[in-house]
């Protein structure tokens, strides 16, 4: 056999629709920012291109080290902290490259993100989920997880709910692995888990400038941990895995924070505000610190909300699980984009 079997019988992650005509749609399915990034952002590309993009036949920092420089300042700690990655989920999968052989055990919590089970697929890895109940609290944690890697989505996606830092850090305690906090929402709540990684050398906090920078496009994700833990991830990346002009809208992004706040705290507005109204009209919707919201019809038929939605022309998230299956994930765009949504979903109650 040409492929190992496990990737034979592994499913493949499936992200969310990307429509070809996504101008004609209003697009919510996948928590993309609907603001376009700093425009000091466009003009760091356009310098990197240089005259006739002379500055692309050679190739960029191996280490992307002042973009390293910049994020530790951002976040206090060490350049020796943090490393660059193409996107988060180049971190995450190097994680558990870095620490788990074929067999060894992966955990998370379900429901979350389910490119992790995608990942330790890969590597032949063994997969255990922990569950929630309908509060939203751990119910069979166990006092000792001993398993090689642990990831925590926080703020959680696609339901939105961030643990409470004391929460997590007592999950912390009870890991003997690594301890990975996937913050790619952290951006639009009001706490973080970045003095965790300072407190404790197995955890790790990662980041993305997909969601908050409004930077899908250019797959830019960041990691934080302890030096040894870096040095690990430095080993077995791609060598030279940020482009030139990925490298430019890095800086020039975390740099701008003035735009940055301005833009997350209209996100975070409109998010508070949609999910007041949609309560009014008889959803239940779970309080979100993301940029998304997980709303909930009385019927519990998420996908007759979903079909509501596709067949106005707007695009949000349904998911099969059974765990997620009665309600659809909406991403925050704009005002006005919010405003059609809230208008057809009135008629969806």
């Amino acid at each position: 056999m040409l492929i190992r079997e496990a990737i034979t019988r592994m499913a493949g992650y499936v992200p969310g629709f990307q429509p070809d005509d996504s101008e004609s749609w209003i697009k919510l399915n996948t928590n993309e920012n609907p603001y376009p990034p700093s425009p000091l952002v466009v003009e760091a590309i356009q310098r990197e291109i240089g005259k006739q993009g002379a500055s692309l036949r050679t190739y960029p920092s191996a280490s992307s080290q002042a973009l390293r420089d910049v994020a530790a300042e951002l976040y206090g700690f060490d350049p020796r902290w943090v490393i660059m990655a193409n996107g988060s989920d180049e971190v995450l999968n190097n994680l558990i490259r870095a620490t788990t052989r074929e067999g060894e055990d992966v955990g998370y919590l379900h429901p979350s993100y389910s490119y992790y089970s995608t990942l330790a697929s890969v590597q032949g890895a063994t997969v255990t989920t922990f569950s929630l109940d309908e509060n939203l609290d751990l119910v069979d944690f166990p006092d000792r997880y001993t398993g090689r890697i642990f990831f925590l989505t926080c703020p959680n996606s696609p339901l939105g709910y961030r643990l409470p830092r004391e929460q997590i850090e007592s999950l912390v305690c009870r890991c003997d692995g690594l301890f990975v906090i996937d913050e790619a929402y952290a951006d639009f709540s009001d706490e973080n888990a970045l003095e965790l990684v300072k407190k404790y050398p197995h955890v790790v906090v990662t980041r993305t400038l997909s969601k908050s920078y409004a930077l899908a496009g250019m797959r830019l994700g960041l990691a934080i941990a302890h030096p040894v833990v870096i040095e690990a991830l430095d080993k077995i990346r791609d060598h030279y895995n940020l482009d030139r002009l990925a490298q430019a809208a890095c800086v020039a992004a975390l740099q701008d924070q003035d735009y940055f706040q301005k833009q997350r705290n209209i996100i975070v507005a409109t998010r508070e505000e949609v999910r007041a109204r949609l309560t009014l009209l008889g959803y239940r919707v779970l309080p979100s610190a993301g940029n998304f919201l997980f709303v909930i019809p009385s019927d519990n038929n998420g996908q007759r909300v979903y079909q509501g939605l596709y067949d106005a022309r707007i695009l949000v998230r349904h998911f099969r699980d059974p765990a997620l299956a009665h309600g659809v994930r909406i991403s925050i765009g704009t005002v006005q984009e919010m405003e059609s949504t809230v208008a057809v979903m009135s008629r969806l109650v």
